[in-house]
């Protein structure tokens, strides 16, 4: 019982500690939470995300290094898209309603039924472009 307690505390600090406005590595977010003070591990910070992600409760986008990023989701949407800075990794929630009529005409089209998928933009946000010379 005292292990489930505390995957229950770690699960709740790495929450806390996520934000919904930038994509961050497990690695960013472990340095967050240990200069918050807290003594998650490294490993149970990977595996905790990873867990919430699988369960839809944070978001997971690859970043172009082949990096996992994560974001506490802030849509009450179960499926989203997003537009993601490729420099400061800010991100906004799309409504993609086009993204989804094509893909269910590509998925019919084959005569697939119960598809999934991930529509994911990057790019470099008015903040990044303007800092740039």
């Amino acid at each position: 019982m005292t292990g489930e307690l505390r995957m229950t505390k770690q699960r709740t600090a790495v929450l806390e500690t996520l934000g919904a406005g930038e994509f961050r590595s497990a690695q960013a977010w472990h340095d967050i939470l240990r200069h918050e003070g807290s003594t998650v591990g490294l490993a149970t910070v990977y595996r905790t995300l990873q867990s919430l992600a699988d369960a839809g409760e944070v978001d997971a986008v690859v970043s172009e290094s082949g990096e996992t990023l994560y974001r506490r989701c802030d849509s009450a949407d179960d499926h989203h898209h997003h537009l993601r800075c490729r420099h400061c990794g800010t991100a906004v929630e799309l409504d993609a309603p086009a993204v989804e009529t094509w893909a269910a005409a590509v998925a019919s089209q084959y005569g697939f039924t119960d598809i999934a998928h991930t529509v994911e933009l990057t790019g470099v946000c008015k903040d990044c472009a303007a800092s740039r010379p």
